[in-house]
């Protein structure tokens, strides 16, 4: 506001102080003294007097005036009050007005002098000789929005990772509110050992905590052991307790006791490994709700243990997987996603998914070549695109089986929505059927193995793969044939749909025409372009299992618990030693009792094929007979 202005306002509460004559209101030092010293501010030198200092004692007189006025309006007429209140509304205004001049004008005053240093220190240091150090730090700065990029495409919404909001949201609260009231009474006779002190469970975000579960015994915790490049890593630490419970793990592990199991876990409610190995029981006799609850106890202790500072969700925390510690948290999460998906909330499955990745990016769970399944269950269609184009990774993630599909019926959809909505928006992206043709040419040997699988019985496809292209189930490099079957093994259901079959045929006849067209020519290019991307000898990713990706479950246990207690990555490895040569008579062959578990030997004895024989009372006998039957008789 300028000083004339400023004058004026002063003057017209003056003047209507004098007209009211109310000589004591008027002959106030509180309100002379102020006016006198604005007036000899203003007049003395204008060009000098700090702004900030001026608006300061220019609202303290103001508020002064108007108390005054509000005073003053009480004690007058009812004639002089329509003139007075008029008057003040003014007063008011002009005194907002001003405040706010006064605050916008001390806020853009140093934000403008930071913004001319910042400026000045940037032409500055462009210009100095040092320019390899300048470009050293915008590298570095690349690199950093590039991993933004990264942890924003893979930032995990808390609200979808709940499975019962996802259910309520698909079948109604009420629906779902009946299931677990009807469920409520038999969850709590799971409680062993007599019911404990009711207790409110701690609040978590990966899992909701059940009534009947133990309290939270702090036998985990985590530590922070460094930040680098914008991410804090972390590392699980256990407790003495928890090594004790360790160890008695190990010792029934190495026996094959799931007896010694189960009384660890009586002691040590929360202990990882038991309850990581007891899921996988109840999972295989078939109890899948014992096994899901089961892994959310695991997920609960876990998350108990975060440090503070420990914001998975956020993307900027890493997990390694080579610490022995931090391996439950992954296969507990991997198993979590999986029952998750088993029972229909796949944007909740793709949200553990997203976890799994940001939590180590050397992904040691084969997260990626999952994500894809579930973004497509959960209709993220967009989301999609965008985690493909953003994600940082070795190759391309369009080299890799799964997604060079998925993006195919990814763009499918996305062309649909925009068909139903009749907007025509110029598109520079590449159609649908393209990228199925380009998943075509770059992986033919896909198409056998989903015509197998899915089943696929149009006769079209009986001519489809009677072309040379298309016959060979191998590709010549162990990586990609691995990533093949787990591609086929993991979303052939997706394939059951009448639209896409339509989508996948109709691109496989216009490859085939395309082959015919131009002699071959192209289809040696992204043979090529194959063998570029993979060029590994070996199989790169023989530690991911066809089965951890596989929808079947077996309803029983092995019939041998010695494989059913090992690594899975070595059962496969393990001869089956019950499964020897049988006997002529065609018999199954017997067992030997001998330091074996009361537990094991009462599961095994419910399997038909499992017989135990009587073979320590055959044996007694013959050693008994006089007969030449008896053990000397095998060298006869």
């Amino acid at each position: 506001m300028s000083a004339r202005l400023l004058r004026k306002v002063l003057q017209e509460q003056e003047e209507q102080l004098q007209q009211l004559g109310n000589d004591d209101d008027s002959d106030s030092p509180d309100s002379a003294a102020p006016s006198k010293n604005i007036f000899n501010l203003l007049n003395e030198d204008e060009e000098d007097v700090d702004q900030g200092d001026e608006s300061e004692i220019t609202n303290e007189t103001l508020t002064r005036n108007s108390n005054e006025q509000e005073s003053f309006v009480e004690k007058s007429t009812a004639d002089v009050v329509p003139t007075s209140n008029h008057k003040s509304k003014k007063k008011k205004k002009k005194k907002g007005k001003q405040s706010s001049f006064s605050r916008v004008e001390k806020a853009e005053n140093p934000l403008d002098g930071i913004l001319k240093t910042l400026s000045l220190d940037c032409n500055s240091s462009s210009n100095q000789p040092g320019s390899t150090e300048a470009k050293s730090a915008n590298a570095k700065v690349r690199e950093n929005r590039a991993k933004q990029s990264t942890t924003s495409i893979l930032q995990v919404d808390p609200k979808f990772l709940s499975a019962e909001n996802e259910l309520r949201r698909i079948f109604g609260a009420k629906v779902v509110s009946s299931f677990e009231n009807s469920h409520q009474t038999s969850s709590s006779r799971q409680i062993r050992g007599g019911r404990r002190g009711s207790h409110n469970p701690r609040k978590t975000i990966l899992v909701s905590p059940s009534d009947h579960w133990p309290r939270w015994d702090g036998s985990l915790s985590m530590e922070s052991l460094e930040s680098k490049d914008g991410f804090h890593y972390f590392r699980y630490v256990h407790s003495s307790s928890y090594g004790q419970a360790q160890r008695a793990f190990e010792a029934a592990k190495s026996i094959h006791d799931l007896n010694s199991i189960a009384s660890v876990l009586m002691y040590h409610p929360f202990h990882l490994d038991s309850l990581i190995t007891m899921a996988d029981y109840f999972k295989f006799v078939g109890e899948h709700h014992m096994s899901a609850d089961t892994t959310a106890k695991a997920l609960y202790a876990l998350e108990c243990a975060w440090h503070p500072m420990f914001t998975p969700l956020q993307g900027n925390c890493q997990l390694k997987f080579s610490h022995e510690t931090n391996k439950p948290l992954f296969t507990a999460l991997f198993t979590h996603m999986k029952n998750m998906d088993r029972r229909g909330c796949h944007r909740s499955a793709l949200e553990v998914c997203k976890l799994l990745l940001t939590l180590d990016s050397d992904d040691p769970m084969g997260a990626m070549f999952c994500i894809d399944y579930f973004a497509l269950r959960a209709e993220e269609y967009a989301w999609l695109e965008h985690f493909s184009e953003d994600y940082k990774s070795d190759n391309s993630l369009w080299l890799f089986p799964n997604f060079s599909y998925s993006l195919a019926i990814c763009r499918f959809y996305l062309e649909k929505d925009e068909s139903s909505k009749e907007t025509h928006v110029e598109n520079v992206k590449a159609t649908s059927t393209d990228l199925m043709k380009q998943a075509l040419m770059l992986h033919p040997s896909a198409i056998k193995k989903l015509v197998a699988k899915v089943p696929l019985k149009d006769q079209a496809w009986t001519n489809i793969l009677k072309q040379a292209f298309f016959k060979s189930e191998q590709t010549g490099s162990l990586s990609l044939d691995h990533l093949i079957n787990i591609y086929v093994e993991r979303s052939y259901i997706i394939w059951r749909l009448p639209d896409l079959q339509k989508l996948l045929r109709n691109a496989a006849l216009l490859v085939i025409e395309t082959l015919e067209s131009n002699g071959g020519s192209e289809a040696r290019d992204w043979a090529c372009v194959r063998k570029e991307a993979f060029s590994s000898q070996k199989n790169e990713y023989g530690h991911l299992l066809v089965s951890d990706f596989s929808d079947s479950v077996p309803t029983l246990p092995p019939d041998n618990l010695q494989n059913f207690m090992a690594d899975p990555r070595m059962r496969e490895e393990m001869p089956n030693v019950n499964q020897g040569v049988n006997p002529e008579g065609g018999d199954h062959a017997t067992r030997d009792l001998a330091n074996r578990s009361a537990l094991a030997v009462l599961l095994e004895s419910i399997l038909p094929w499992v017989d135990y024989g009587d073979r320590v009372e055959e044996e007694a006998a013959e050693n008994n007979e006089p007969n030449g039957h008896g053990p000397g008789h095998q060298g006869q």
